[in-house]
């Protein structure tokens, strides 16, 4: 998937709003090393969203409040 920046953007928040949660900023950039020294992105860049396994990701080792089983 191609998420294209805002201005403002920050791969943190990237993360947040397009995988869940901004302990993906690895996995994000990762995917995107030619922004690897991009701190806070211009309007218009492209990034490749990678596509994340998350069978190792166990609900039961996140608090409650991030479960959903409110």
């Amino acid at each position: 998937m191609i998420y294209t920046t805002i201005s403002g953007d920050t791969f943190d928040q990237i993360a947040k709003k397009e995988l869940g949660s901004e302990r993906y900023t690895g996995e994000l950039l990762d995917a995107n090393p030619e922004h690897l020294h991009t701190v806070i992105f211009s309007a218009g860049q492209e990034l490749t969203i990678p596509e994340l396994n998350n069978e190792d990701d166990s609900s039961s080792s996140l608090p409650p409040w991030k479960r959903g089983d409110n």
